[in-house]
């Protein structure tokens, strides 16, 4: 008797086990989540960076042969406005930064309305739109949300970059900041 109690106990634990962990899982993340949470996390240590250089070190090179520090938040500002009007269908709103402006104010400007943008072509999105093809680099048939992800990846990029000058200039970086990761 004794054993046919326990073998029903385990049996109504196997086949409720399935349930209650469904029940206690995290709700289902979606692919366009995961993308705005991926540009959310790179946006702020962006602009937190924009910000946070001084002024002078926005012209600050390590070697003649790369771009300087403000003129990688100028590519990031126009990269952003290029890559998510072309997930969005759209012209870019504004080009320009990287080889137009210098001055902190105008790239801090322009990279915070380029991050705008891409929060609103994000926010516009979800996955069936995301599925959707549009032609990206070399005429290639892209989905929407791909298009995305990669203008994330191109953040985390050039994010890199500017960690490697701030450390050079004696800077923490956002990222490296008491809650920044």
């Amino acid at each position: 008797m004794m054993g046919r109690r326990i073998l029903t106990a385990i049996g109504t634990a196997v086949l409720l086990a399935p349930a209650l962990l469904a029940r206690q899982s995290p709700a289902t993340t979606t692919m366009t989540q995961a993308t705005r949470a991926q540009f959310d996390e790179v946006k702020g240590y962006l602009a937190k960076t924009a910000q946070k250089v001084p002024e002078d070190l926005y012209s600050f090179k390590p070697t003649a042969e790369v771009r300087s520090l403000g003129q990688i938040i100028g590519h990031l500002a126009d990269a952003n406005f290029g890559i998510c009007s072309i997930a969005a269908g759209e012209k870019p709103p504004q080009s320009g930064f990287e080889k137009g402006k210098t001055s902190k104010a105008d790239l801090v400007k322009g990279l915070n309305d380029s991050i705008a943008y891409c929060d609103k072509v994000l926010a516009g999105m979800d996955d069936h739109k995301g599925m959707e093809n549009v032609k990206f680099f070399n005429g290639s048939q892209t989905p929407r949300l791909a298009v995305l992800a990669y203008n994330n990846s191109h953040c985390n990029e050039h994010y890199g970059n500017l960690v490697t000058y701030m450390r050079l200039k004696g800077i923490v970086p956002p990222s490296s900041e008491a809650g920044g990761m």
